[in-house]
């Protein structure tokens, strides 16, 4: 079984990853990038709508 995952992508640094949906807190939490340490809620993360309803779903 392929686990989904969701692509960030930080607003400051324009750092790109991918985590599964279960590493992350919900959308509505504050988060951090672990590049340059910018905190914004998580769902400005999201590279693209799709990631977010991801999360939304799986999270």
């Amino acid at each position: 079984m392929v686990e989904a995952t969701v692509q960030l992508l930080c607003p400051e640094c324009v750092k790109e990853w991918q985590v599964t949906p279960n590493e992350l807190p919900e959308s509505t939490h504050m988060f951090h990038c672990p590049n340059c340490h910018a905190s914004r809620r998580l769902s400005e993360f999201m590279r693209t709508d799709r990631d977010l309803q991801t999360l939304k779903q799986l999270g």
